[in-house]
């Protein structure tokens, strides 16, 4: 529950910290601006505030590993939702409304989780976790979306070590496979999901983990 905290503020803060002109430059998601980006995370702190108040009777039937899908092919922009966002984003005009909202939205959701019994068991895209493992997963989506914010703004701060790190071993149990030592927490989960390809030394220590990458989670 904490490292949710953590990662979330820390996320929250770097967005605060952008300048107008940022909103503008690409973002680590393939077609997407930092703009897109930042309309998706108020959408994700929506999520968050809805699955927390919506609570399931029956057992859980995934944990914060097995929540994520792995897709065949990575995203197009073609999708209805992402589609949206993008229409969305350029809708606010103003960078500093979207700030605000994130902001607005996203503080509550940091309050709710703050406040959440994490055993308690929410149902989501019809599945029923506990909280406490709904909200750990949540550290995998917010440490990458941190790293794609600050895909191109090498002077913007980096997510906290600690989610980079639980981050990396949630992603080595969906792989099935730990990632080389030599790799960093975060080498690791830009090569895993795809947002950078592995060097040709990288792809040696991979062995067979290679042919199991890219993960592209969903």
């Amino acid at each position: 529950m904490d490292l949710f905290s953590r990662s979330w503020t820390a996320l929250r803060m770097a967005v605060a910290g952008l300048s107008d002109e940022d909103f503008a430059r690409p973002s680590g998601c393939t077609g997407w601006l930092v703009r897109d980006l930042v309309c998706h995370l108020v959408i994700d702190a929506q999520d968050v505030l809805i699955t927390l108040v919506t609570p399931a009777d029956t057992a859980p039937t995934h944990d914060a590993v097995t929540y994520w899908n792995v897709a065949d092919t990575p995203p197009t922009g073609d999708d209805p939702l992402d589609a949206l966002t993008v229409r969305l984003a350029a809708a606010y005009g103003d960078p500093g409304l979207l700030t605000f909202h994130l902001d607005d939205v996203g503080s509550a959701a940091g309050r709710a989780a703050a406040l959440a019994d994490p055993d308690l068991r929410v149902s989501t895209q019809d599945m029923v976790l506990t909280a406490g493992d709904y909200l750990t997963a949540y550290v995998l989506e917010w440490t990458l979306h941190h790293l794609d914010l600050i895909a191109h703004l090498p002077e913007a701060p980096e997510p906290p070590a600690e989610g980079l790190a639980r981050s990396r071993e949630m992603l080595e149990k969906i792989a099935g496979a730990a990632f080389p030592a030599s790799f960093s927490d975060r080498d690791a989960l830009l090569v895993g999901t795809g947002r950078r390809a592995p060097t040709e030394a990288e792809r040696a220590e991979l062995g067979s983990l290679a042919a199991k990458l890219p993960l592209i989670l969903g």
